[in-house]
């Protein structure tokens, strides 16, 4: 088969570059991005490798990428995208660029200390300011009110004595601003320590001042404090500094502080002068940095890619020559080669590369080839586990049974509209929606699946119009099949009526789905519709499980596996079929010979349940009688086919449990007993060859070394395993039917006890009431029945593949194929840098 129901083949290389041609070769297959390269040094230190200098410098460049990109974010200006990708600059490039960025920090820094510098300076100049303004208050105040219960507040009882007349004090002051917060703090520690002969006056500041630090807005208070001595004035200044509190020098004398004011005003405007160009000189840098950032981080990522690359090789023993393993795709090695040559071309070397396949008896790596549409596909069958090497892959297969079981759930034409929708759109505006690189991953997750989303709404729109069901409502597109042949007021009085589809129906059947007529049913709807969706449901997993095994037919034949090809795939299948599959049949059998237009023996009457049967063809018991003119069977010679069936199916248990850990007892005995005369005439040519052949089968012939009493455990495990299974996944897919039926019915609540109430309004408060109504309805349906139901129904389904579908055939114990590719690893790394 080709490589899309099989990963592709792989082939391992030796790789031999020359020294001044490597970089330029890799850098050609980094843009290539098939080739995963070995690491031949795992025991050499980080630090030890030949190129370690060249990619610290590399992360030295993108430390100084980052703190622009800081710089420029904290700005809002936008960085220019264009979604191209330069190519790898030359190892001589490096320089100019180390330059460049070198060069854009230091003036970007230098421009943030002066920033920084005037900004504090403002600070201070605006705080003098308001320092000068709202002393003059206070100083006014104190002089219109030198009495004498003011001066006993400052000096207490004695000083007022010794201020009598005859005596005149000065009194010293300090003036400065404090955070608003800590003034009251500030307020009780200066009474406390100065034990009340100091007197606080503060006045708030209105507006909010910046911080030159880290640009946040304070809110800061003017505070002025009057003491006497020498002593309380060094005890405030500590308590100032032990605030954190600024202080600043105030005249005395009205006149100063009117010469300050102005000249404080003067400082002021020309320090907003300067801040406003230094600010306009550090925007025109950043907004040019701007421009090339995006590509300056592409090309440095791509440089120390490239040299990490490097240290993964081997150096001849003439330091001339780097050596290489890598795993290729075998179909792109042409390809590759071309890209080598590039890559010499365009270093100028003279010396070709050498691509050597060799031989191993490795596990190689899995590669599934993928494009936007199959790749969402993949993405499931990867999170139960990547593939083994070249085993059948389910995602082709996927595409086509996910949204089909999902719908079988999800079935309504109204509802799946919506999601088919919701993803058409996606897919319209991919490029748009991919281009804008959002972190929110509930939306990635959503865009990712895209395609998966549209078909599943497209599949639930089918799987709607066969269950004529839309919002839980019908559409009478053909018109009714059904007419009734009662008497009409009976039936229309008496709702728990039950009538007999026999003779009420007029030419053939409801021509596409369900007949509208059943929608209007009241009490034998839901039975009807269990007895179908319950049906479906068995048949749609019998035939999804047979398809499973008939996959693991594919993998024995690709892996030339004769033993479990004829005693596990053959036995399985029998087994699946004699029991499960006949049950199907049984019921198209049933379907097809029994109706309720029938006279007995075939009527609906006389129609066997399918479970009793089974049930009693399991247990070989004998059926009970059939009511009068019924027969006891549905064909001739049906006990006896049963009977049979079931002892061949029962047989096929112990060849699938003993035959192939015996024959592989017995390969071995015979392996042994051919290998003894020789082991007995050389000794030595044993030793050689145990040497040789141990490394065979370490690599390809784990079977072959597993002990005796191993195989017989796991073949045991795996038998009980897919016996008990056959029956436990074929119930389980009557979660199609339960699901199912609790879509319609929650879609059946919401249409009656919301949208009904709306609609029975008549007049103008009527259509606003609909309104309403209809809103709330609308979100209800989205939330409840669109998201929460479909997410239900989809992760049922994923179970339904991974466990009932894919334990058939699929192993998944490989490992993913991770190409050298500079495409995923800028991705990577814009993803972690945007975290």
């Amino acid at each position: 088969m080709g490589s899309l129901f099989r990963s592709e083949e792989m082939a391992l290389c030796q790789l031999f570059l020359q020294s001044e041609a490597a970089y330029a070769c890799v850098s050609e297959l980094g843009e290539l991005g098939l080739v995963q390269f070995r690491d031949l040094n795992p025991d050499v230190n980080a630090f030890q490798r030949k190129f370690v200098n060249e990619v610290r410098r590399c992360d030295e460049m993108e430390r100084k990428l980052r703190y622009l990109e800081k710089e420029i974010k904290k700005d809002g200006i936008p960085m220019l995208d264009t979604g191209d990708s330069p190519e790898a600059p030359q190892p001589r490039e490096m320089i100019d660029l180390e330059a460049t960025f070198e060069k854009l920090e230091n003036e970007l820094r230098e421009v943030n200390q002066n920033a920084e510098a005037l900004k504090r300076n403002f600070l201070e100049l605006t705080e003098l300011k308001h320092i000068l303004r709202k002393t003059q208050v206070f100083f006014d105040e104190m002089a219109d009110n030198q009495n004498e219960d003011e001066q006993a507040q400052l000096l207490g009882e004695e000083g007022v004595r010794a201020s009598q007349p005859g005596q005149n004090l000065k009194l010293g002051f300090v003036a400065g601003v404090i955070l608003r917060e800590r003034l009251p703090a500030f307020e009780r520690m200066l009474w406390r320590a100065c034990r009340g002969n100091v007197f606080l006056r503060q006045a708030m500041i209105e507006t909010p001042l910046e911080d030159p630090t880290n640009g946040d807005q304070v809110h800061k208070s003017v505070f002025i404090i009057f003491f006497q001595g020498d002593q309380l004035k060094t005890r405030v200044k500590k308590i100032c500094e032990g605030f954190r509190a600024t202080l600043y020098p105030c005249p005395e004398a009205p006149a100063d502080r009117r010469e300050m004011a102005m000249g404080v005003m003067t400082r002021i405007e020309d320090l907003n002068t300067v801040l406003g160009q230094t600010q306009d000189h550090r925007h025109r840098v950043l907004v040019a940095a701007a421009k090339n950032l995006k590509n300056w981080f592409v090309k440095v990522r791509k440089i120390k890619a490239i040299y990490h690359t490097l240290n993964l090789f081997n150096l001849d023993v003439t330091q001339k020559c780097l050596i290489a393993e890598c795993w290729v795709p075998l179909l792109d090695i042409e390809t590759i080669q071309l890209a080598l040559r590039r890559g010499t071309e365009r270093s100028g070397s003279s010396v070709p590369p050498i691509l050597n396949r060799m031989q191993t008896f490795e596990n190689p790596p899995t590669y599934n080839r993928t494009n936007k549409f199959t790749k969402a596909f993949q993405a499931l069958i990867d999170a139960y586990g990547v593939a083994s090497y070249r085993e059948m892959n389910p995602a082709p297969y996927t595409i086509i049974t996910f949204p089909f079981l999902f719908a079988v759930m999800f079935g309504d034409l109204g509802h799946g509209a919506i999601m088919a929708l919701f993803g058409l759109w996606m897919i319209r505006k991919e490029k748009g929606l991919a281009a804008q690189k959002t972190d929110n991953e509930i939306w990635n997750i959503f865009f990712g699946g895209r395609y998966i989303i549209f078909l599943m709404g497209v599949f639930s729109m089918y799987t709607g119009l066969i269950y004529n069901d839309i919002f839980s409502k019908s559409l009478n597109i053909f018109g009714s099949h059904w007419h009734l042949s009662y008497n009409k007021s009976t039936v229309m009085e008496n709702k728990f009526l039950q009538l007999s589809p026999k003779g009420d129906y007029e030419g053939a059947p409801y021509p596409f789905g369900m007949d509208p007529i059943w929608q209007v049913a009241g009490a034998n709807k839901i039975i009807f519709h269990n007895a179908y969706k319950m049906k479906i449901s068995i048949i749609f997993g019998v035939i999804h499980m047979i398809f499973g095994v008939v996959m693991s037919w594919h993998n024995h034949t690709y892996f030339r596996n004769r033993i479990s090809l004829l005693y596990e795939f053959i036995p399985q299948l029998i087994f699946l079929l004699l029991l499960f599959f006949y049950m199907v049949l049984l019921m198209f059998i049933k379907w097809i010979k029994f109706a309720a237009t029938n006279d007995k023996p075939y009527s609906e009457a006389c129609a066997p349940s399918i479970l009793i049967t089974f049930i009693d063809m399991v247990l070989f018991n004998t059926p009970k009688p059939p009511p009068e003119r019924c027969e006891t069977y549905m064909f001739f010679g049906q006990h006896y086919i049963q009977v049979l069936f079931v002892l061949v199916a029962v047989g096929c248990i112990p060849v699938m449990l003993l035959a192939k850990p015996l024959l592989i007892m017995q390969a071995r005995k015979q392996a042994n007993e051919e290998v003894q005369p020789i082991a007995g005439a050389t000794s030595d040519a044993e030793a050689g060859g145990m040497s040789n052949g141990g490394s065979h089968g370490g690599a390809g012939g784990h079977e072959e070394e597993e002990e005796l009493s191993e195989i017989f455990i796991h073949q045991s495990i795996h038998t009980i395993e897919y016996v008990l299974g056959s029956v436990s996944h074929t119930a389980s897919y009557l979660r199609l039917w339960a699901l199912s039926l609790a879509h319609a019915q929650l879609a059946e609540v919401l249409w009656t006890m919301v949208l009904s109430i709306g609609l029975k309004q008549e007049g103008p408060v009527g259509g606003i009431v609909l309104t309403c109504v209809f809103a709330f309805w609308a979100i209800l349906t989205v939330g409840i029945l669109v998201l929460m139901e479909g997410l239900s129904a989809f992760l049922h389904t994923l179970r339904l593949h991974w466990v009932e579908f894919q334990s058939k055939f699929y192993k998944g114990q490989g490992y993913a194929f991770q190409p050298f590719s500079f495409d995923a690893i800028i991705e990577n790394g814009a993803a972690a840098a945007e975290e």
